[in-house]
């Protein structure tokens, strides 16, 4: 893992940090050789554009006990003797920096996106994959804003980048292949932070949280639609081996994502027993179940771009979500976008009209 180089304050807190690698520049002269469905998509970018500042009703509150007003089943720790001797104050507390942990490695991640959509406009050889790209470096900092703008002004708490999401960025950034950043970001980054948004969409019960997370996955899901448009043609064009290569890698992000996302920094401080937390988070039949949802818009599309060999598949089975391999995501992304829109005619219904 490429672990990079961070910079802090006096005081010790992280403020940047710096993840080398080599990458090249490539220009396409060929203007007029472009692809339909990546035209059409580029279209479709340039209509969606959309301002976080105007589209989101800001003025709403958070619940101070339950921020996003989601049900106790999404504590992580539900159920557990750890979560059975709290108190009242003791399960806001956890609630409140869980919630706020989840979305800050959201924002993280959204910047992450933002670098990694920037590298794709520099380094993918064709120009109409270069236009699309474009527009989503327009998302992804509309996002960070979003999500910033939440955790600062409602939250009033943000929690630092995850250990594991570190590392996965730090490979997908340094990778000087212009494929991996499609997949590791693409595909795989995105493709589990699309399902963790709609957990937050479809269960929250705040408004101003089920609109921010609504928004950004209507953004998120043409996302991951340019990345299986573009390796799916690419792939058939690479070698066994080099086809076997990006399988190991996802193989791998696959089950470190699965295995070490535990919200280990809220553990240790909120005071409680980190070790007995991992055991429960990492065991429980409930939480076993949620992580494997996380995966099922990644499955569909890892087989949709061509990444489908024996090792994949028998990684897939062995963590429990082979089954997704044939959920249409298409009409996953269809729903993200009608979900979005019937909440802007919600807004609008309950807008008096200022004429």
């Amino acid at each position: 893992m490429n672990a990079g180089t961070a910079m802090a304050t006096q005081d010790g807190a992280e403020t940047h940090w710096k993840v080398r690698g080599e990458l090249d520049t490539v220009f396409d002269w060929d203007y007029g050789d472009t692809r339909r469905e990546l035209t059409s998509l580029y279209e479709k970018g340039k209509a969606l554009q959309w301002n976080a500042s105007v589209r989101i009703d800001w003025s709403q509150e958070l619940d101070p006990e339950n921020p996003q007003q989601m049900p106790d089943e999404a504590v992580t720790i539900f159920g557990s003797p750890i979560w059975q001797r709290l108190g009242r104050r003791e399960r806001a507390e956890l609630r409140r920096h869980l919630q706020a942990w989840q979305l800050s490695q959201f924002l993280h991640g959204e910047q992450g996106a933002l670098v990694c959509a920037s590298k794709i406009v520099q380094q993918v050889p064709d120009v109409d994959a270069k236009y699309y790209a474009a527009t989503q470096v327009m998302d992804e900092a509309r996002h960070v804003e979003a999500y910033s703008r939440l955790l600062h002004e409602k939250f009033d708490l943000v929690y630092e980048i995850a250990p594991t999401l570190r590392a996965l960025l730090a490979d997908v950034l340094s990778d000087s292949r212009w494929d991996m950043t499609y997949l590791g970001m693409q595909v795989l980054i995105e493709g589990l932070a699309l399902a963790a948004f709609a957990s937050i969409r479809d269960q929250a019960k705040n408004p101003l949280a089920a609109a921010v997370n609504a928004y950004v996955m209507q953004d998120e899901a043409r996302h991951v639609a340019f990345g299986r448009l573009v390796l799916r043609d690419y792939y058939p064009q690479l070698t066994q081996k080099e086809r076997d290569e990006r399988e190991e890698f996802a193989v791998a992000a696959c089950y470190f994502m699965r295995d070490r996302f535990l919200a280990q920094q809220v553990w240790e401080r909120l005071g409680l027993p980190v070790d007995e937390c991992l055991r429960y988070v990492s065991q429980s039949q409930h939480m076993t179940e949620f992580r494997s949802r996380l995966f099922s818009r990644i499955v569909p599309t890892m087989k949709d771009i061509g990444l489908w060999g024996p090792k994949i598949r028998a990684a897939y089975a062995d963590m429990g979500i082979l089954g997704y391999a044939d959920v249409d995501v298409d009409a996953l992304s269809l729903a993200d976008e009608r979900v979005a829109l019937e909440m802007d005619l919600r807004r609008d219904e309950a807008t008096p009209d200022a004429g």
